[in-house]
């Protein structure tokens, strides 16, 4: 699903808002969420997931093409963690084994 995809399905859902304001609102939840992420924060939506960043230090990589060593810098990289109403939906009848 694309982020229009979702704001089409979200607006079918609420006839009584107007096309152009489900957007708004689709895109001010995604800014927020990029927004606390950026300032280093946590965002989680229970039953759904987390969003973290996590830290990949600096490294020696190689290049795949040539297989020369190459340095890799250091950088900051989103993570999702489900939430287990989310685990739970997409694997029905499973016990939940990592609580």
């Amino acid at each position: 699903m694309i982020k229009s995809e979702l704001v089409q399905i979200v607006a079918a859902r609420n006839p009584h808002l107007y096309h152009r304001d489900v957007e708004n609102i689709v895109n001010a939840v995604l800014d927020e969420i990029t927004d606390a992420l950026a300032a280093g924060n946590r965002v989680e939506l229970r039953g759904f997931g987390a969003f973290s960043v996590k830290n990949r230090p600096s490294r020696s990589g190689r290049n795949p093409r040539t297989g020369d060593a190459v340095f890799v810098e250091e950088k900051w990289v989103p993570f999702f963690k489900t939430g287990k109403e989310l685990r739970e939906r997409l694997n029905p009848g499973m016990a939940d084994k990592d609580d």
